[in-house]
């Protein structure tokens, strides 16, 4: 019997509410809500209480090409340029070479130990060679723990910035096995050329989208996350179009414009962040529902060993070889080695030979369930503990929320800044008004203690105090200045 439409509907959000609700269990246990959704794919599908039968491969195909894009915009957009800089090199590095290899040491294993040619082991190490950034921050938030800056700008730069070159890797394995004529080394040119139109494309389209957004002046504010969702598939679609990698180009192009002012700037990253994780929560609870039980259990063994080789030997191997002339402490490389969990990108990947007709797609796809569900479970549990021992973890730092918030729109150059009063300013005990702040900024709020007050001239200033200060750039630093002043 067919089910109706508003019955699909219907499961459908239940499914996802689900995931959302469930994944509080990430936070309290350590464990990557991302494993939250594909259990609840697992329990959902004919594996489970069969309410959903879902083996469409080609679609789950399609539906991941579009859910990558999203998410690796959401990654640019939430990198950090002025952080990234000081490791961009190393970080470059590690999504490259660092990619390839651990593709190679994986491929050199897997076709040694289990029965797949050198072509079909490069690619199960494509698939599985790139890390998540999403998997990463979201355990490291739950164990309440941070990294140094340098340290976390890295790892958050290499997972967000290598899914492009895994792509790259995995459609490459393809093209050797379907395509008898051609070598790997023929496959160099391409490389060039897909990268540096890609990042090209990034660049400029990152620079346009910026420029549109704020020049289109739109008549309802509704518009605006449409807008962008549409940019991010415009910038895919026509890097692919002139040849060039569509994911490199989105991911820079969200850094651009992740790292440009424009108008609603605030409400669109989180409207991109939430779009971001709908995209992993659809992708894994599409893994779930693809699952048989049955044919996974021949592969235990198989996908629990390869596991063990990627997250023991090939990752850790690429990481000491490509920092060996760099600053990095041993204990610092053993850190980016452990961070290496996998997470959605593999499960897009997975699904790739399905569709040109690779002969072992089922094995390849069983075989990086496994390593995916592995790598994220061991790893995403003993990271907190990882960090301990290598003595790189400090406590998180929780951002404060405050009650009112700025958004920029067009005529007004400014914005909401956070100002620390230092514990020995000379603002200390003096009005607000006998601070001579500048004339056009404003504090609009202050936070003391648990609470907040809105100040007036005549409010004194406390010992702790933290401004909420409307102004410019250049406001910002005179006010600095002027609390920052050590009383005499």
């Amino acid at each position: 019997m067919p089910i109706s439409f508003e019955v699909i509907l219907f499961i459908s959000a239940i499914l996802v509410f689900f995931s959302v609700f469930f994944s509080k269990a990430s936070d309290k246990f350590g464990v990557p809500a991302l494993l939250i959704f594909m259990f609840i794919g697992i329990v959902a599908g004919s594996e489970g209480v069969g309410i959903i039968s879902f083996k469409n491969y080609d679609l789950a195909n399609y539906i991941g090409v579009v859910a990558l894009a999203y998410i690796l915009f959401s990654g640019g957009v939430g990198t950090n340029w002025q952080d990234v800089k000081p490791v961009f090199k190393i970080g470059a590095v590690l999504a490259t070479l660092g990619v390839l290899l651990t593709a190679i040491i994986m491929a050199f294993f897997v076709s040694f130990i289990f029965n797949l040619g050198w072509k079909e082991s490069f690619l199960l190490g494509a698939i599985v060679s790139s890390t998540d950034a999403a998997a990463v921050f979201s355990v490291l938030r739950s164990k309440r723990i941070t990294l140094n800056n340098k340290l976390r700008s890295l790892l958050e730069f290499e997972s967000a910035s290598n899914d492009p070159m895994a792509v790259f890797l995995t459609v490459s394995a393809i093209l050797l096995i379907t395509s008898p004529g051609e070598t790997p080394f023929s496959l160099i040119p391409k490389f060039i050329l897909e990268m540096g139109i890609g990042t090209a494309a990034g660049l400029f389209f990152g620079w346009l989208s910026v420029k549109i957004i704020n020049k289109i002046n739109l008549d309802y504010d509704g518009l605006y996350p449409v807008l962008l969702m549409t940019l991010v598939l415009l910038v895919y679609s026509m890097s692919t179009f002139i040849k060039g990698n569509g994911f490199l180009a989105v991911y820079i192009a969200g850094i651009v414009i992740g790292n440009s002012n424009f108008i609603h700037k605030k409400s669109l990253v989180r409207f991109q962040e939430g779009l971001a994780w709908l995209m992993q929560i659809t992708m894994f609870l599409a893994l779930g529902l693809l699952l048989n039980v049955k044919e996974l259990l021949p592969f235990v063994w198989t996908g629990i060993l390869a596991a063990l080789v990627l997250m023991f030997i090939a990752r850790p191997a690429a990481v000491y070889l490509c920092s060996i002339f760099t600053k990095l402490k041993f204990s610092e490389k053993t850190m980016v080695s452990w961070v290496g969990l996998r997470g959605s990108v593999p499960i897009i990947l997975a699904m790739f030979p399905f569709a040109y007709g690779i002969a072992d797609a089922n094995k390849i796809f069983n075989i990086v369930f496994f390593v995916v569900f592995i790598s994220a479970l061991t790893q995403g549990i003993s990271l907190g503990k990882v960090a301990d021992f290598l003595k790189l973890s400090k406590p998180l730092s929780v951002k404060k929320r405050y009650p009112i918030e700025f958004e920029q729109v067009h005529g007004i150059n400014a914005d909401l800044f956070e100002i620390i009063v230092p514990l020995e300013s000379a603002a200390i005990g003096k009005k607000i008004v006998e601070l001579n702040l500048p004339a056009k900024s404003l504090v609009a709020l202050i936070s003391r203690g648990d609470g907040f007050l809105i100040p007036n001239g005549s409010t004194v200033v406390e010992d702790g105090d933290i401004f909420l200060a409307l102004g410019t750039k250049e406001d910002l630093v005179k006010i600095q200045d002027i609390v920052n002043q050590i009383a005499g």
